[in-house]
């Protein structure tokens, strides 16, 4: 229990963990199921069949078709979605409190009684790839898919979340099942809720709807990857921009200095007041989107920079990023830029435990991560005793030019990069 959020746990005895936080103030409830599984712990043969499952559990139940779902969800005004992501899968539902009890029997028909129909299959096969294809034609979503390929090369965390054309044609009903039965399972598995709801009650009713959820945790071999610092220039003549990313290995999501990396990835790139956002748009107007970005793991993580330019501009603005990741390393930064960076976190992190959403999916990070809570108040006192010489360390730490991969996507003739240019 946690005191100052409402936050209550129970075991159930197939291993199920519900986590639940009291929001008194709501007329709802937010609660997801969260798969302690995902696309980086699939085998080369069947990557994509985490996103492909996700999709297939609202196909059909033994006692639901999809419309049923669907018009059972809208006829109390609910919302219901999923999520694939590297390590997790979510299923989450919103609703009023008086359809708490409905929500919640969809949730769990969805997540122990799906059929995988074999025509269902071959009709959901078609539509993951035309997803597949959305990313293809998105260039900033390609080049982020390029760079982390290539990033974490030969790892089944640089395998798409989506899967190939080739793995996607070949996943069927047998493979579907194996995974769902081998994933979901209760040792495997949190159910989180954030609203206005009573644990003790909510507990009971997961208890009575998931008990046939079998005990276990699912077999993951999951073995940290070796980042390549690889320089990727990949033709295509159909883009306006030269799309650019930049990046480093950077500490997993427990690391005991993450506080430090956040803000360094605000001071660098968080923000409209980040030096990459004022030097590369507000002074030069080089780029319209320019940003850094953090995907840290159980394991491993990386810092990012993307950016979308002209061919002729590409080479400069990767001089201005390696300009700012050599300041970074040499000086300290100012109290005031450290001041607004802590209170650009501090903001977001009371702003998002507003939504109800929001804090259910802290509840499973925590849960799945930490496995433990810590409060509002211990995150701020964490990021407010970072000082700028821990800033400055973890730059010197990170932005190392032997492990810096870039990946450019565009019209690239003429341009010419190697691993020189790259000091800072």
């Amino acid at each position: 229990m946690n005191n100052e959020r409402n936050l209550r746990r129970t075991v159930l005895p197939n291993g199920l963990i519900v986590l639940t936080e009291r929001m008194e103030h709501l007329r709802s409830v937010a609660m997801g199921v969260w798969i302690k599984s995902g696309s980086r712990c699939e085998p080369a043969e069947t990557n994509g069949i985490s996103h492909f499952v996700e999709h297939m559990l609202f196909k059909g139940t033994r006692s639901r078709s999809a419309q049923h779902i669907a018009r059972e969800m809208d006829s109390i005004g609910g919302n219901l979605d999923a999520f694939t992501g590297k390590e997790t899968i979510c299923f989450n539902v919103k609703s009023l409190t008086e359809h708490v009890p409905i929500a919640l029997d969809v949730l769990a028909d969805l997540v122990l009684n799906p059929i995988f129909a074999s025509a269902d299959i071959e009709r959901e096969r078609g539509v993951i790839l035309e997803e597949i294809k959305i990313d293809e034609d998105n260039p900033d979503v390609l080049v982020h898919e390029l760079f982390t390929q290539n990033f974490w090369k030969d790892h089944p965390l640089g395998k798409p979340i989506l899967g190939t054309t080739t793995t996607v044609g070949h996943l069927d009903q047998e493979k579907l099942f194996n995974y769902h039965v081998g994933s979901f399972r209760g040792g495997n598995m949190v159910l989180t809720a954030a609203g206005c709801l009573d644990h003790d009650e909510f507990a009971e009713s997961v208890a009575a709807k998931l008990s046939a959820l079998p005990p276990g945790e699912a077999e993951l071999a999951m073995k940290a990857p070796e980042a390549s610092a690889r320089i990727i220039l990949q033709n295509k003549k159909s883009l306006e921009q030269v799309q650019i990313c930049m990046g480093v290995p950077a500490p997993p999501i427990t690391d005991d200095n993450r506080y430090a990396t956040l803000l360094l990835n605000t001071v660098l790139g968080g923000g409209m007041s980040s030096r990459l956002f004022q030097t590369v748009r507000e002074e030069r107007g080089m780029a319209y989107s320019i940003y850094s970005d953090l995907s840290p793991y159980t394991d491993t993580g990386s810092l990012c920079v993307y950016v979308g330019t002209s061919a002729g501009k590409a080479l400069e603005v990767i001089d201005l990023v390696l300009a700012e990741f050599r300041s970074l390393k040499e000086n300290l930064l100012s109290d005031e830029e450290l001041t607004r960076a802590k209170d650009q976190l501090r903001g977001n992190i009371l702003m998002g435990l507003e939504s109800s959403n929001s804090r259910m999916a802290n509840l499973a990070r925590q849960e799945m991560y930490f496995h433990q809570f810590f409060t509002v108040d211990e995150v701020i006192a964490r990021i407010d005793a970072v000082d700028a010489s821990q800033v400055q360390a973890m730059a010197q730490r990170l932005f190392d030019p032997e492990r810096i991969a870039v990946t450019l996507l565009g019209r690239l003739t003429g341009i010419k990069l190697n691993r020189a240019r790259l000091v800072c």
